[in-house]
């Protein structure tokens, strides 16, 4: 087979609401991830000598066993049980590194659906859901796609079921030398908040369906206007990264937002606005402060499928 390219789309979190703690030491979440139009690339070709190797037009990006495509590939070849394939992948990145966009996890997610076609494994996609799974938490969505429910740890996954595609616009916003560790975002999260953990199935199950009828699903599905958008690790993370405060301050001026937030862990932020018109003219009248202040910005809009080929 020749090679074959495939999209690896980046997400923002709508939604994260952390419920409490699991028996695994993993949080039970409650999430609303929405999918990018803002994607890399990963470019596959076939070799005849059984080797996985990987090349990046990021030199600062590992390309060994520490790559999520890598790990995906020996993972799928290893349950295909064809120990003779091999595959040279060229990744090349858009989506910023460490930004709570799901790059790595996405990029991953690329691979096994890539490969899968490429060396004709020929897995289900419910079979490539399990496997993402086993990868990593935000692997099942970055297969997935779309506007999704994401329960569990990330890995259970409810289409939001929509009459048609968010038209909502991003403007998408890092500084570049910013960083949050998930896990460090996630312990300070706990010593801070564990008094309001749930710890019941029921209870979980309670928050689960309130988001599922709430007003965020509502005026995704009806156009409705937005309600302010939660995420349990913002109030977490704001106080103590310097870019995210100054960077929510910078988008709060922005007119015609609809809702300001963080993506996941952070540091990306972002605004949405009705058209990606709209977040355009957002961009340019923030440039100047956005450029005073360092950051790489992106207009995006939204993207109903996940990795995928072509």
């Amino acid at each position: 087979m020749a090679e074959l390219l495939v999209s690896a789309p980046a997400k923002i979190n709508l939604h994260l609401e952390v419920l409490g703690l699991r028996s695994d030491g993993f949080h039970e979440l409650a999430m609303v991830m929405q999918m990018l139009d803002l994607a890399d690339t990963l470019r596959l070709q076939p070799t005849a000598d059984g080797s996985i190797r990987l090349r990046c037009d990021r030199s600062d990006l590992p390309t060994d066993g520490r790559n999520l495509i890598v790990r995906a590939a020996e993972l799928l070849r290893a349950r295909a049980g064809l120990p003779e394939l091999g595959v040279a992948m060229e990744l090349t990145k858009r989506i910023p590194i460490g930004a709570g966009l799901a790059g790595g996890s996405s990029n991953g997610a690329a691979a096994l659906v890539g490969l899968n076609a490429l060396w004709g494994c020929a897995l289900s996609p419910e079979q490539l859901l399990a496997l993402a799974a086993e990868l990593g938490s935000d692997m099942p969505f970055c297969i997935a796609g779309g506007t999704q429910l994401c329960f569990g740890r990330g890995e259970v996954l409810e289409p939001v079921p929509l009459a048609q595609a968010p038209s909502l616009g991003v403007l998408l916003i890092k500084h570049p030398e910013a960083s949050v560790s998930t896990p460090w975002a996630y312990g300070r999260c706990r010593e801070q908040r564990q008094d309001f953990y749930l710890s019941d199935e029921a209870d979980f199950e309670q928050r689960r369906q309130a988001l599922r009828t709430g007003p965020l699903l509502t005026a995704l599905g009806q156009g409705a206007p937005l309600p302010p958008l939660r995420n349990d690790l913002q109030p977490v993370v704001e106080p103590e990264v310097a870019s995210v405060r100054e960077g929510l301050a910078l988008l709060r001026q922005a007119d015609g937002a609809l809702a300001v937030a963080m993506s996941g862990s952070g540091p990306s932020l972002f605004a949405l606005f009705p058209s990606r018109a709209a977040a355009v003219a957002a961009h340019q009248q923030l440039d100047g402060a956005l450029q005073a202040g360092g950051f790489e910005a992106w207009v995006c809009g939204c993207h109903q499928a996940g990795a995928t080929l072509g």
